[in-house]
């Protein structure tokens, strides 16, 4: 835990450090300005830790409001910071080509007037983070299936995924996914893990608010990372009082039509191995499977109909889903598998860290299953 922290600290230390160097023209000649910086952004760097902390020690109100403004300013910073790392490259390259070449024109590009523009970029784009996180969407997704006969109801599923309620969202966030819920009115309901962050003791009242969502077919849930985070047992405790009944490394057969099967995200048992799943093999129902990460197993290839998933938010802020898309390349929305079947990445339903979301907003996503008929196409998004 302490190399955890330490590497933390210095790496988003470098992170201020880069752009404090690209705002510092702003600070020259502003008396004291480029001292009082240096004592914020050091403040900054060891607030996250001390959040935890303050947490910890049963310091909630302290905990929440230094969280607010100390993982809004950490979006803040890595907007900064992404702008700034190419700047940072070309002012290096071309202070080189000048030492080797003394004749060459002045090619940097540091300067107030830059430095005013990555600014008000910053800024710009932070406005607007917070305003896509708080901008909650409803993905539908059509699925034609010959496993449902033919002439009877779709089935209407519902996937929530990495909400992430804790010290910062509590019932602000959880109200309006209510609310949606209860419009969409779903056959079932299922959350892909991540759905409680840190400490639980935050969430005093929250399991009265899930348990007003009683979907015909039942409510389920899976375990994904930070539920290990938080604590496994109150994690499981919560969602048992919330009404979803769990689904660990086991599949249960759902009305007379779907099998649904759910596996412990890794970060529960580091050592396992990808868990089996018992009556996968039932091939004659709508086989569903609930899996944090979207990373399909090998020996999962082609037992499943469906795989929902989340975990990887997109990256939340862009340019971050670049970086995301090369450990989970299946990041974002639906994807055919090989052998047969689809995946479904989820974006998230809520934020973790920053408040902010950019290019990535938070879903709910519906699932219309329907039996197939002969003009019926694979499956498609609906954009109503």
């Amino acid at each position: 835990m302490i190399l955890f922290v330490l590497t933390f600290i210095c790496l988003y230390g470098a992170m201020h450090a880069l752009v404090y160097w690209g705002v510092k023209p702003l600070l020259i000649g502003v008396r004291y300005l480029p001292m009082v910086s240096r004592i914020w952004m050091g403040i900054m760097i060891v607030a996250p830790v001390t959040v935890r902390l303050l947490d910890h020690q049963g310091y909630p109100g302290f905990a929440r409001a230094l969280a607010w403004i100390s993982y809004s300013w950490m979006g803040l910073v890595f907007l900064g910071f992404s702008m700034l790392v190419p700047l940072g490259c070309w002012d290096l390259l071309a202070r080189v080509l000048r030492r080797l070449k003394p004749t060459l024109p002045r090619l940097t590009v540091r300067g107030p007037a830059c430095a005013t523009i990555v600014l008000a970029c910053i800024l710009g784009a932070g406005m607007y983070g917070f305003y896509e996180a708080a901008y909650l969407r409803v993905e539908r997704i059509i699925l034609v299936t010959d496993k449902l006969p033919a002439g009877t109801t779709p089935i209407r599923l519902a996937q929530i995924s990495d909400l992430h309620l804790g010290l910062l969202h509590r019932e602000k966030t959880l109200t309006p996914v209510i609310d949606i819920l209860q419009q969409l009115q779903p056959d079932l309901l299922v959350v892909t893990g991540d759905l409680v962050d840190a400490q639980l003791d935050h969430l005093n009242g929250l399991t009265d608010m899930w348990r007003g969502i009683n979907p015909p077919l039942g409510k389920f849930a899976i375990t994904g990372n930070h539920e290990v985070y938080a604590g496994l047992q109150p994690s499981l405790d919560f969602l048992q009082r919330s009404g979803f009944t769990l689904l660990r490394n086991r599949s249960v057969t759902v009305g007379d039509r779907l099998l649904l099967a759910g596996v412990d995200d890794p970060a529960v048992n580091r050592h396992s191995h990808e868990p089996s799943i018992p009556n996968a093999q039932d091939a004659e129902l709508f086989r569903i499977l609930l899996k944090h990460r979207p990373v399909v197993a090998p020996e999962h290839i082609g037992l499943f109909d469906l795989q929902l998933s989340g975990h990887a938010h997109r990256g939340q802020i862009f340019p971050f889903n670049l970086l995301t898309h090369l450990v989970y390349p299946m990041q974002n929305g639906l994807y055919p598998l090989q052998g047969g079947g689809h995946l479904y990445a989820s974006r998230g339903t809520g934020s973790w860290g920053p408040p902010m979301r950019i290019g990535a907003p938070p879903e709910i996503t519906l699932f219309e299953i329907i039996p197939s008929t002969k003009n019926a196409g694979g499956p498609r998004k609906d954009n109503r």
